[in-house]
């Protein structure tokens, strides 16, 4: 599967990524399987090839807080493989995955000088992204926060279809939810008024978007 635009192994070339292949081994895991646990202490990263994850963590009363959702061509857990620190989020397959484990991945950085710069840049732009959606939290009501993540769902797993876009990604409402800080009720609630709008349709892990251009302007 071809990596998402804007993820690790779409920046690379094709030597260093069969290097970065050749330097780990492949794995499969199931739909529901956890990859990582927050707090866990290891140095391995995976390199995603197929399917989508969801990176959360929990707060003290067990909330459910969705960070990111990373599909094909991701690099997970590269914080820990560089500080040793232990994991900072758990990752939960979102449906059947298949990846890369690489152990030595500092090493496979040693030798490839122009990656590490590449990979610095991709960090900076995860911290960016953080900083932009604390934003939203404290700009946005619930509907404009779940809008804009349902905006940025149709414009990386969007397919369209003669009615609208169909988001392609398995997210129940509570992985919504936690995914726009919100309770699951309050995202029930915002999902309901945009269906009343006529901007979107939803089914068991299905939503499709009618009127992109509607739900932007909800979102701003």
């Amino acid at each position: 599967m071809n990596p998402e635009p804007g993820e690790f192994t779409s920046m690379l070339t094709p030597a260093e990524t069969t290097a970065l292949h050749a330097a780990g081994r492949p794995r499969k895991w199931e739909r529901g399987a956890t990859v990582m646990t927050e707090g866990d202490v290891s140095d391995w990263v995976l390199l995603l090839t197929e399917g989508r994850v969801k990176c959360s963590s929990h707060t003290s009363s067990g909330t459910e807080v969705v960070l990111a959702i990373r599909g094909p061509g991701a690099l997970i857990g590269e914080m820990s493989a560089i500080d040793g620190s232990p994991r900072s989020t758990t990752v939960t397959t979102l449906e059947p995955i298949a990846g890369i484990v690489v152990q030595d991945f500092t090493g496979y950085l040693r030798e490839h000088g122009r990656v590490a710069v590449l990979l610095m840049q991709l960090v900076t732009a995860k911290l960016r992204d953080s900083d932009r959606k604390r934003i939203e939290y404290g700009a946005f009501d619930t509907t404009g926060r779940v809008a804009t993540r349902l905006i940025e769902l149709a414009e990386r797993y969007g397919e369209k279809t003669t009615t609208g876009v169909r988001v392609a990604l398995p997210l129940s409402q509570d992985e919504l939810a936690g995914w726009t800080g919100a309770s699951r009720e309050a995202v029930s609630k915002a999902l309901r008024s945009l269906r009343d709008r006529g901007l979107i349709e939803t089914g068991r892990r299905r939503v499709v978007i009618h009127d992109l251009e509607g739900l932007r302007k909800r979102a701003r």
